[in-house]
């Protein structure tokens, strides 16, 4: 047996590419892909409209989720904990992401 080191994955990005800020998520689900909508939700307008779609394996999904539960983890050592809402911040509306949302 010969011990295969992991191969390292260069990604590149386009020169070109344009970021886009997202502060609303819609989430579907089927059981192949489960597929995000991301949206910039203006205050005082009542739409948005969708500017990504992602569309991912419910394996890929689950490893996205951990990796952004181990970039926050790593986040808040370093500059403190992210409050949610019913941890002394004011109570608003329902808008962005919200884990109670089940499409």
């Amino acid at each position: 047996m010969t011990d295969a080191k992991p191969k390292e994955l260069k990604v590149e990005a386009p020169k070109d590419l344009k970021p886009i800020y997202s502060n609303f998520a819609i989430i579907h689900h089927n059981y192949n892909e489960i597929v995000i909508d991301f949206a910039h939700v203006m205050p005082n307008l009542p739409h948005a409209q969708v500017q990504t779609r992602i569309v991912l394996t419910p394996y890929h999904a689950k490893l996205l989720l951990q990796a952004l539960m181990h970039n926050l983890q790593n986040y808040e050592k370093r500059f403190g904990e992210v409050k949610m809402q019913g941890s002394g911040l004011p109570k608003r509306g329902p808008m962005g992401f919200d884990p109670r949302q089940v499409h």
